[in-house]
């Protein structure tokens, strides 16, 4: 199979590896409009073809699938040029930047035959692919209630992250995208009904910290921030059940936290930051712990495993774990949750 790769920024990176390592995949192209940057990754990756208009790369008629890994603001137009060049498609998280967006991705997946997966990587750790086969069994009984948090006391990225014209938003459409997508997919996706939500822009980016470091984007600007500080969110599902959403670039906490915990009426189960399962057996409260190499999530390991799902589902092999419709669920809450916030109500979905 050729692969293309939209996008040479440094999430890129794992989905170059990811290729790079499976014998039937072959980098063919890579685009991006800092075409310099392009070069390098096609020189690292030995790709034929660059390419700073993505419209090149796909009239190639020997790609075969593309990743897409650029900007949120440039998800929908690529990917639907993509579906409609006939080539598959593995698009980065999120899916777009708005519901209308995702409708018209799904219209395209479905008029042109092709095959879109959304990236939600977290799906594809160890961690969640062994607590999903305890849940599938039975052992936490029915999930009423999930806590997906990330919280950073100083982690704004810059740069593009934090220019919502670019980015949709902070904090929530970049990392609480992971966590309320992992525990709603641990959850058996049930249906959203209404959303309360809230965001605060308190802090800033607090690029006046000293002596700590943290990741910034290659054009950071701390001048230029639009995007929330931190948002929470209590998201209602049809069957009953709940998810309380917790997620911040900037908040004053002793140390960052990555948590997603699930509770059932016959156990209950952490994913994040480690893996483990909680229960009662004979009258007495019993905590396992899964005896598996990683008990938190991979990066590298989960973007391997992604990247070779994909092309086994390009090649009709196996069915994508994290089709369309998936994305489109994910932007309803996610843009539920900003709504709620501008319009400080409750959100519904009927």
């Amino acid at each position: 199979m050729n692969v293309g790769v939209i996008g040479a920024g440094s999430i890129s990176e794992l989905h170059l590896k990811g290729y790079d390592r499976l014998k039937e995949v072959r980098i063919l192209a890579i685009c991006d409009t800092n075409l310099e940057r392009a070069r390098e990754k096609a020189s690292q990756f030995g790709a034929e073809y660059v390419f700073e208009d993505y419209n090149e790369l796909l009239a190639l008629d020997m790609i075969d699938a593309v990743s897409i890994c650029t900007w949120n603001n440039s998800h929908a137009e690529i990917a639907i040029a993509a579906l409609k060049a006939g080539k598959d498609v593995l698009v980065e998280k999120p899916l777009c930047m708005s519901v209308a967006e995702a409708r018209a991705m799904e219209a395209a997946v479905h008029e042109s035959g092709q095959m879109l997966q959304v990236g939600f990587v977290r799906r594809h750790g160890t961690n969640a692919k062994v607590l999903k086969t305890f849940i599938d069994n039975g052992e936490l009984g029915e999930i009423y209630y999930a806590k997906a948090t990330c919280t950073r006391r100083i982690g704004n990225p810059g740069g593009w992250f934090a220019d919502k014209e670019r980015s949709g938003g902070g904090p929530l459409i970049d990392l609480g995208v992971h966590m309320i997508d992992l525990c709603w997919y641990l959850m058996g996706k049930p249906k959203l009904t209404s959303v309360v939500g809230h965001t605060y822009h308190k802090l800033g980016n607090r690029s006046n910290i000293e002596h700590l470091s943290f990741y910034k984007a290659a054009d950071y600007d701390p001048d230029v921030n639009t995007v929330e500080d931190m948002a929470n969110a209590l998201l209602h599902f049809e069957n009953g059940a709940s998810m309380l959403v917790d997620v911040s670039f900037s908040l004053h906490q002793k140390e960052n936290e990555v948590s997603a915990c699930l509770y059932g009426d016959k156990g209950g189960a952490e994913v994040e930051p480690e893996l483990g399962i909680f229960t009662e057996k004979y009258n007495t409260i019993l905590n396992a712990t899964p005896q598996i190499d990683s008990l938190t999530f991979d990066f590298e390991n989960g973007f391997n495993s992604e990247i070779e799902h994909f092309i086994k589902s390009c090649k009709r092999e196996e069915e994508p774990i994290s089709p369309i419709e998936d994305g489109v669920e994910m932007m309803k809450m996610l843009t539920g949750i900003y709504e709620s916030a501008r319009l400080e109500r409750e959100v519904r979905f009927d």
